[in-house]
């Protein structure tokens, strides 16, 4: 074997990466998925707060929070659409360039929302512009989130992978925080009447300022090894898509079902829990506060719980992980109903910051273990994105119309979880661990 040669197979080998490239490639995953995070976050919880009454105003307040939830959950329909055509481009072209890509048109639908007319202004065209770039967000997002996995999981180490696939997971608190943060800020500063008429529109065009620093950040990273290597060698699948449902689609319908409970618990936690909080005679800054401090909380628990993986494996805790929500999502509800603020904090730390943190930091890596390098940006967006599309955006929705506005009917809320409980420990329990084995 030539010098050359030698050289160029050091440079596809992650265990010959000097650590400031793999640093550097840390945060270039966490700072897009802050970003996009913050923005996608954002719009989930103006949907359970703001968009009702000020685009569907002609509605009851019931009503119109269902509409403006699903207004939300009709951007996890097109998140596979936008998973298929980024991750082509990621799997054919790069990671890198696509990820740059998707933060764009994320940001940039994003701060237009915050220049939007209401319905007072434009009547019904108020909420079909709202739609449509929700719908645009969904389509950044359907590509951001595998990039941003695989730039972390392809640049790891073979024993750290655990732990470096668990940071861009995080990211994902950070923009929930960071988000929540900002609302509450405004929602301290102003009075109601003003945050209503124009404080709600400020953390959408400060989106634009995060976007600048993650586009800044990402513009310096290089391609990940893993398609560097398979660009070279010229391995690149002509159509994805295709050669995914023809060589690997247990692989994707197992990803699909190993996202139900991440999703619904997710979406559960973060989001419906603001509106059934202040619908129990919490304030909303009583409600972001708790949810905000889970997410701060959060982080911590996925990169040990990430680090912790590689040591005993993903499979066992991430089907530990999967039982354990079981068994609190209806007493999470219980607490909720006793009206009390401290309760309503460490109710939402446990679900939110603990035990949602245990799949929740393992999703990335265990998806991306599952898929082979050519293919591997398709296989997780398509898997994740589906599985999105299926409870995610749903689950505010399925929980506000199951519970109604009655107290004593969140158990039913424990009955869906538990469904998709049973998928994904069923997916999970079929696929193979490879904790701790060479990725490629």
């Amino acid at each position: 074997m030539t010098t050359d040669e030698t050289t160029t197979q050091d440079d596809f080998d992650v265990e010959h990466i000097d650590k400031g490239t793999r640093i550097k490639a840390l945060i270039g995953s966490a700072i897009g998925s802050t970003v996009e995070w913050y923005d996608f976050f954002l719009y989930g919880t103006m949907a359970s707060v703001v968009f009702g009454p000020l685009f569907f105003p002609d509605q009851d307040r019931f009503t119109a929070t269902l509409l403006s939830l699903a207004s939300f959950a009709l951007a996890f329909v097109v998140r596979p659409i936008g998973g298929i055509i980024f991750s082509h481009i990621g799997d054919r072209i790069g990671r890198k360039k696509t990820l740059v890509f998707t933060l764009s048109l994320m940001g940039i639908s994003t701060a237009a929302m915050g220049l939007l007319p209401t319905a007072y202004q434009v009547g019904a065209l108020a909420p079909v512009l709202l739609t449509l770039l929700r719908l645009i967000q969904g389509l950044a997002l359907g590509g951001e989130w595998g990039g941003g996995i695989l730039l972390a999981v392809e640049y790891s180490p073979r024993k750290q992978r655990g732990f470096y696939g668990a940071v861009p997971q995080t990211g994902a608190l950070f923009g929930l925080a960071l988000g929540n943060l900002t609302l509450w800020f405004i929602d301290w500063l102003l009075p109601e009447d003003a945050f209503m008429a124009w404080g709600w529109r400020i953390p959408f065009l400060l989106s634009a300022l995060l976007v600048l620093f993650g586009l800044w950040i990402r513009a310096r990273i290089d391609e990940t090894p893993a398609f560097r290597k398979v660009k070279s060698e010229r391995k690149e699948a002509k159509i994805p898509i295709v050669e995914i449902f023809r060589t690997q689609w247990p692989s994707v319908l197992k990803a699909i079902g190993a996202k139900f409970i991440e999703t619904s618990t997710f979406f559960i936690f973060a989001t419906y829990s603001i509106t059934y909080a202040v619908e129990r005679g919490f304030t909303r800054g009583e409600a972001l506060m708790a949810v905000l401090v889970a997410a701060i909380v959060a982080v911590p628990c996925m990169l040990a719980i990430g680090a912790w993986s590689d040591r005993v494996g993903r499979k066992k805790l991430y089907l530990v992980g999967i039982v354990l929500a079981v068994i609190y999502i209806v007493p999470y509800f219980w607490i909720l109903n006793q009206h009390n603020v401290a309760l309503l904090v460490v109710a939402t730390v446990v679900g939110f910051g603990a035990i949602w943190s245990v799949y929740g930091a393992l999703m990335g890596t265990f998806l991306a273990e599952s898929f082979t390098a050519d293919v591997r940006y398709t296989g997780i967006s398509l898997g994740y994105q589906v599985g999105a599309a299926l409870v995610g955006g749903t689950a505010p929705l399925i929980a506000t119309a199951l519970v109604g506005g009655e107290a004593n009917r969140y158990p039913l809320v424990g009955l869906f979880v538990a469904f998709c409980a049973v998928v994904s420990f069923i997916s999970v329990a079929l696929t193979r661990d490879r904790s701790g084995e060479v990725l490629d």
